[in-house]
Order: C-alpha cells, then structure tokens, then sequence
C-alpha cells in the first residue's frame, strides 16, 4: 500500500494539473491556493471503516471554519477499485449526509480512476472530466459552491466546455499529464 504522503502527492498533483490546470473546475483554484482544501487518506480495510472516515470527515467539515477548511478530499488508494462497486458505495456515502443531518449543507462529488458516465464507453474521453488517481469523495458546502455558482457567468456551460477541452487534448495528452492510475481505466480493473 502506498504511504499516505504518496496518495496525498498524487491527488495534489490531479487537482494541479487536471481540475485547476484544464480549468474542470472553475471553482477550485480559489480555495486551492488559500490552502482550504483538505486532503485526508482512508486506511480503512473495508466499507464499514471507509463510511465511518466520511462519518468523521462530515462532521468535521461542518464544524470547521470555511475560511480555514471549504472543502475535503477523502481518499482511499486501494478499496473499491472496481467502479460499478464505488458507484454502489455512493448510495451509502449519499445516506450518510442526510443521517449527519447535511442535507443542503454539504453534498459529495464522486471520482474514480476508471469513472464512467451512463450511456458511455469505457475510454470515452468525457470519463476523464471525473477520474482522480483514487476513489474520491469531494465533500462540498453547499452555502461556498451556491456562491462560486452565483460568481460565474455560465455555470451550464462547464460540463461542455469540460467535454471539449478533453477532445482537444485526447487520451495522449491526458497521459502526458502524468497522472497515475487515472491512464484508460477500464470497469473493473
């Protein structure tokens, strides 16, 4: 297993060069560079332990000041490496928002290395707009995302622009980013 710094470097380097550097989030740099981002590595050996890290980790983000934590990356390096599992997972990681009582005030992105939008193949590079080097939950306030949302001119137009921009830069050119684990997953691996 890899050592937490290791993942941690790893997932940096992801939100570096592909969320902030090819601007698939508008909003992320902002927090980024006031250090607001949290980054914590699940060592859980199982879903019950990976549940009870996000159960800390929701109450931790709703008790901190936004100004020091906006936001959380919870990372886990080896469990659910197979998508459609992670995916299940998520049923359970949404649930836990609403159990916390965070329904409305923090909300969960989801990332995979082999991330795969319904209706798509494997390698369509549209995929690539959600594949992190690990399986990633992205705890969100929902009050910060409301304001960046507000702050941007075309919020619908994201997730196109996203689409184009990875067209653009095709499956080679997302490898030269050098991201691991995140190169042409497929379901299951």
């Amino acid at each position: 297993m890899m050592e937490k710094d290791e993942v941690i470097t790893a997932t940096r380097l992801w939100v570096e060069k592909a969320v902030i550097g090819l601007n698939l989030c508008p909003f992320a740099k902002a927090v980024y560079v006031k250090n607001q981002v949290r980054f914590v590595v699940s060592e859980a050996r199982h879903v019950d332990g990976f549940l009870e890290d996000l159960d800390r980790e929701l109450d931790f983000l709703a008790a901190a000041d936004p100004a020091e934590t906006d936001t959380t990356l919870l990372v886990h390096p080896t469990l659910l490496p197979d998508f459609l599992e992670f995916n299940d997972f998520m049923v359970m990681a949404e649930g836990a928002v609403g159990e916390h009582g965070l329904e409305g005030v923090i909300q969960i992105a989801s990332f995979h290395p082999a991330y795969q939008f319904a209706d798509t193949e494997p390698d369509d590079i549209g995929n690539y707009t959600n594949r992190a080097p690990f399986p990633t939950l992205h705890l969100i306030r929902e009050e910060s995302l409301s304001r960046a949302v507000d702050s941007f001119p075309d919020v619908d137009g994201i997730y196109e622009r996203n689409i184009e921009t990875l067209k653009k830069l095709g499956l080679s050119g997302w490898q030269a980013l050098g991201l691991s684990n995140t190169k042409s997953a497929k379901p299951g691996s």
